[in-house]
């Protein structure tokens, strides 16, 4: 609920009462291979409502710290005793369970350690897709140190920093330039629009595409929004930490 691009985003309403976190997890449910649903939320009073939502729809909440989400995955795996873990984080509303499953298939091969869709961007958007072992996050919990690696869970991993086997699945088609993940509002008045006009349950990747290219001006509503705006507000923590590192030592 914390936003600071769109404060309450979680529980705004996308359609006829439904919020984005029960489309995130109804998009979810038409999932093949997931086993088990948690919502990993903060343990701020302004998150009791994630947790009275979680309730409602019947699924597991675990509660952590707001600022290291990388802790709060740890904690929470750790507590129920997950082996894998798949991150879909709650901007994506529309999150496709079809890659879903393409994902956790790829890395069920057992040749990566961690597999995503956003190594090499070729999805869009609102599409992103993580899994990735206990032990890999154990050890991106024991060294990441940087607030990209303790906000954005994964960094650690990705950056090379860790000697493990990363998997990309990628897009027959490069469609990374369009976006439907929340930032702001302009991206819940895409999503809006978008639910409107599709009427079909889940609603994939290729429901949305044919829509957009039959009305191409819905992409015009959220087209001026840079696409990595919180790793890039990260990453500018990380340079002012490292500043204050040098002066200090």
């Amino acid at each position: 609920m914390g936003s600071s691009r769109l404060p309450g985003k979680v529980m705004m309403e996308l359609d006829r009462g439904k919020s984005v976190l029960d489309y995130v997890m109804d998009q979810l449910s038409f999932s093949r291979l997931i086993d088990k649903k948690i919502i990993a939320t903060t343990d701020l009073e302004q998150d009791d409502v994630i947790e009275q939502t979680a309730d409602r729809l019947n699924y597991e909440c675990f509660r952590g710290s707001a600022e290291n989400v990388l802790d709060r995955y740890y904690q929470c795996s750790k507590k129920y005793h997950i082996n894998n873990i798949l991150r879909i984080t709650s901007d994506c509303p529309l999150i496709d369970p079809q890659i879903v499953d393409k994902v956790i298939e790829m890395y069920l091969t057992g040749k990566y350690d961690y597999v995503s869709n956003t190594l090499v961007k070729t999805f869009p958007a609102g599409t992103d897709v993580e899994i990735f072992s206990f032990e890999l996050l154990e050890k991106a919990w024991k060294n990441g140190t940087l607030s990209s690696e303790k906000e954005h869970v994964t960094p650690h991993i990705r950056n090379g920093k860790i000697n493990c086997r990363l998997g990309n699945l990628e897009n027959t088609n490069v469609e990374s330039h369009f976006r439907w993940t929340l930032d702001r509002s302009e991206d819940l008045e895409l999503m809006k629009q978008i639910i409107k006009n599709i009427d079909k349950k889940p609603i994939l990747l290729k429901h949305i595409l044919n829509l957009l290219s039959k009305k191409p001006e819905l992409v015009k509503i959220n087209a001026h929004i840079h696409p990595n705006e919180g790793m890039l507000k990260s990453l500018k923590r990380d340079d002012e930490e490292k500043d204050q590192y040098e002066k200090t030592n």
